[in-house]
Formats: structure tokens, C-alpha cells, sequence
């Protein structure tokens, strides 16, 4: 059974520095109010793998990498052959995920399969379970979190740690306590905060439009990263 959704065919945005498509993987095991995809989070696939790869060979040499999204790909049985093909045909490759499978996480970087990581770093363990429909998340998260450090650091493929920030949902006080928890880790990179761009019925939780302006000026300045913004007037 597939697990693909759709395929975006071009992107300048999602890999920074390259030209290239985005698959969406279907389902998730989080249920983020504030989520904007609803419709990939509870569908099935419709799209077979081979038409993936179909299109791959179509775009050699004129597309650089394939970015894997969803909903979270992780979960997909058919990600690592899928990713391997990708590498093989010559892409660089990134994945966007929620850190919740580590073990996934491991298997494709300690095969060199990946490039670029995006990893989501929804919110402090104490807003789990009002902002993600569970608070059983954590620990898988922060092995996933120390494990891509460590390999960022290290050189063997490159992080990117973001938290979307729903204003009504999320307080300064709470992304204080993600930097701090960042620089006790160890990251080096950009902690880049996104400002919800969708509400109402587009999202999971029907969330009403902010009624504030969250104030960036209230943020700590991190030590051993800095800080990057998207979305934010």
C-alpha cells in the first residue's frame, strides 16, 4: 500500500540552496491543533511509489534534491528504499520530521542517506498534551534531538531545529525554555521560529486567528546558535 499523498514538482523554498520537489507522505501519530495539513495527516496514500520514482527520472539535471514531508514520513515502510532510490539517481536528500522515530532516524543516517534534516521541535514537554493530543512524545523526541546533534556536529549531514509558534498556544516564556534547553544540548545551527500562517478549518484544531502579536523582543539571545524567523511581520 502506498503512503504517498502528492508530489509538489518544484520547490525553491524547502532545501535551501537547491532546486527540488516535495513528497507528502500521508498520516501522522501527532494531532497538532495548529497543524495545517489535515488533509495528509488523515488520509491514505494515493499515489504509488512507482510514480514517485517515475517522476525522478524525468527530472535529472533539472532538479537537485528531494525533500520528504507529510505528515511524518517515519512512519512510511517503503521511506528508506524509496530514499535510496532518490540518492541514487543522484539527488541530495532532506526529510522533514517530528523526531518521534528515532530509530528511522538512525537507520538513514548511519546509511548516508540523508543530507538535511528538518526537525520540529513542537514545545516544551508540559504543553505536549494541549498542543499535540499527547503528552507520550518526549522521550523519543529528545533521542531523536541528541542524535542529530551529535551527527550535525559532527559533520555527517545538516540540521535544522524549528518550532511553529501559535501565539494564543505558545507563550515567550515557553520558546525561552526551548533555547535554553537547545544550548544545553549543544546545538550549533539556526533555531528558527514560524509563525502559523493558517487557521480556522484548514487546520486541525480549528484555531481562531492570534488574538495577540507574539514579541520576539521578550526572547533570550542563545549561546552557541542564533535565532532565524519566517512569517513574522
Amino acid at each position: 500500500m502506498s503512503h504517498i499523498y502528492d508530489i509538489t514538482t518544484f520547490s525553491m523554498l524547502d532545501y535551501p540552496g537547491e532546486l527540488s520537489c516535495i513528497v507528502w507522505m500521508s498520516g501522522c501519530n501527532l494531532r497538532c491543533v495548529y497543524c495545517h495539513n489535515p488533509e495528509i495527516v488523515f488520509s491514505k496514500g494515493r499515489k504509488e511509489d512507482a510514480e514517485l520514482l517515475n517522476f525522478l527520472e524525468t527530472r535529472k539535471g533539472k532538479l537537485t534534491a528531494v525533500v520528504f514531508s507529510g505528515g511524518e514520513a517515519t512512519f512510511c515502510p517503503s521511506l528508506p528504499d524509496l530514499v535510496r532510490q532518490a540518492k541514487d539517481m543522484g539527488f541530495k536528500t532532506k526529510l522533514d520530521t517530528n523526531g518521534s522515530n528515532p530509530k528511522v532516524l538512525k537507520e538513514l543516517i548511519g546509511a548516508g542517506l540523508l543530507d538535511y534534516v528538518a526537525l520540529d521541535y513542537k514545545c516544551p514537554p508540559y504543553q505536549a498534551e494541549k498542543l499535540l493530543g499527547t503528552n507520550r512524545f518526549h522521550a523519543a523526541f529528545d533521542e531523536s534531538l541528541d542524535f542529530l546533534i551529535a551527527e550535525s556536529r559532527a559533520g555527517r549531514v545538516m540540521l535544522e531545529i524549528r518550532t511553529t509558534v501559535p501565539p494564543d498556544f505558545m507563550t515567550e516564556a515557553d520558546i525561552a525554555w526551548i533555547i535554553a534547553d537547545l544550548e544545553k544540548r549543544g546545538y550549533q545551527g539556526t533555531y528558527w521560529l514560524q509563525n502559523i500562517v493558517t487557521t480556522g478549518e484548514n487546520t486541525i484544531g480549528n484555531i481562531p486567528a492570534p488574538s495577540r502579536t507574539f514579541d520576539l523582543a521578550q526572547l533570550p539571545t542563545p549561546k552557541g546558535f542564533t535565532l532565524g524567523f519566517r512569517n513574522f511581520k
